[in-house]
C-alpha cells in the first residue's frame, strides 16, 4: 500500500498499459490549462503578466488569481471568470482515460470505487505532524509552504505522502539542503531524480527545455528552488513570532541516501509524483 494516483493505480493493476496512461495525461494536460494559461486564452493576461505573478509568488504565500489582483492584473470579478472556465472545463484522468480508449464508461465507476478503497487511509487535506514532535504548527507551516512551492514555482502535479520520523532518507541523484537557526533550527532537504530535476529547472529558467544546459546550471536551480521555500518560511514565522535566519543552500551527496547528524532525526513528508516517482522532502531536527 502507498500513495498514488488513479492512474497508476490502474497501471499496477494492469487495466490500463503505461503508454496508454501517458497518452491520458498528455490530453488532460492540454484540456487543463493553469490559471495563467486560461486568463491568457481569454484575452486577460499576457505572457509579461504571468511571468509577473510567478516572480511576486516566489515570494509571497498567495494564490496565482489572488496574486494576479493584488498586483492589479486583474479585477476579482475576472478572476471568478478564470476559475469558473477552468471548473467548467475541467477534464479528469479517468475521463481521458475513456477518451483515449484504455477504459470504458462503464468501467470507470468501478475502478474509481476500488481505487478510492484502496487509498482510504491517505485521503486528507490535513498536515499531520507525528505525535510527540516539538514545534509541530512550525513545521505543519514548512510542509504546507513547501507543497504549495512545488505546485507554484515547479508546477508539479503530486500528491503529499504521510509525514514520518526515519534515521535517513533514500538515494536520489540531486539534494539541495538549507540550515535555517533561530527560534526554530533545523536543516531542510530535497532530493530528486535527474527527471525531475529538469522539470524543475525549466521552470525556474523559464526554458521550453532545458537538455543542452550544464549540470551545473541544473544544480543551481535546486538550491535556488530550496531557497525560495526558506525565504517564504522565514517570512511566515515571523508572522507567527518566531524568528529565524537562513543560510546558503548547497548540494549534497545522496547518492547512498542521507543520514541526519547524531542526536538529530529526519522529519520526513515527500511527495509523490502523477508521473511516477517522488521527490523527497525532509527536516532534520533534534530527538
Amino acid at each position: 500500500m502507498a500513495v498514488k494516483f488513479f492512474g497508476q493505480f490502474l497501471v499496477e493493476k494492469e487495466v490500463v498499459s503505461r503508454e496508454i496512461l501517458l497518452q491520458a495525461i498528455e490530453l488532460q494536460e492540454s484540456v487543463n490549462l493553469s490559471f495563467g494559461a486560461t486568463a491568457q486564452t481569454m484575452g486577460l493576461l499576457a505572457e509579461a503578466d504571468i511571468d509577473k505573478v510567478h516572480d511576486a509568488q516566489r515570494t509571497e504565500d498567495l494564490r496565482f488569481g489572488d496574486m494576479a489582483v493584488k498586483l492589479g492584473l486583474l479585477t476579482g470579478d475576472q478572476m471568478m471568470q478564470v476559475l469558473g472556465r477552468q471548473k467548467n472545463t475541467h477534464l479528469y484522468i479517468g475521463e481521458a482515460l475513456v477518451k483515449v480508449g484504455g477504459i470504458t464508461t462503464e468501467q470507470l465507476p468501478a475502478l474509481l470505487d476500488e481505487f478510492k478503497a484502496d487509498q482510504a487511509q491517505y485521503a486528507t487535506d490535513k498536515v499531520a505532524i507525528p505525535a510527540g514532535v516539538a514545534d509541530a504548527p512550525f513545521w505543519e507551516m514548512l510542509a504546507d509552504l513547501s507543497y504549495k512551492m512545488l505546485t507554484r514555482v515547479a508546477l508539479l502535479n503530486f500528491r503529499p505522502e504521510p509525514i514520518f520520523l526515519a534515521q535517513a532518507v533514500p538515494a536520489r541523484d540531486v539534494y539541495a539542503a538549507m540550515d535555517f537557526f533561530g527560534d526554530v533550527s533545523g536543516r531542510y532537504i530535497m532530493g530528486v531524480s535527474a527527471d525531475t530535476q529538469k522539470k524543475i529547472a525549466k521552470e525556474i529558467l523559464k526554458e521550453a527545455t532545458v537538455d543542452g544546459e550544464p549540470k551545473e546550471v541544473l544544480d543551481d536551480t535546486i538550491m535556488e528552488f530550496v531557497n525560495v521555500v526558506l525565504g517564504n518560511v522565514a517570512a511566515k514565522a515571523a508572522q507567527m513570532g518566531k524568528a529565524i535566519e537562513i543560510a546558503p543552500p548547497e548540494l549534497l551527496d545522496g547518492a547512498a541516501g542521507i543520514a541526519p547528524p547524531a542526536g538529530q532525526t529526519a522529519l520526513c513528508f515527500p511527495v509523490c509524483l502523477a508521473e511516477g516517482g517522488r521527490v523527497e522532502l525532509a527536516i532534520f531536527i533534534n530527538q
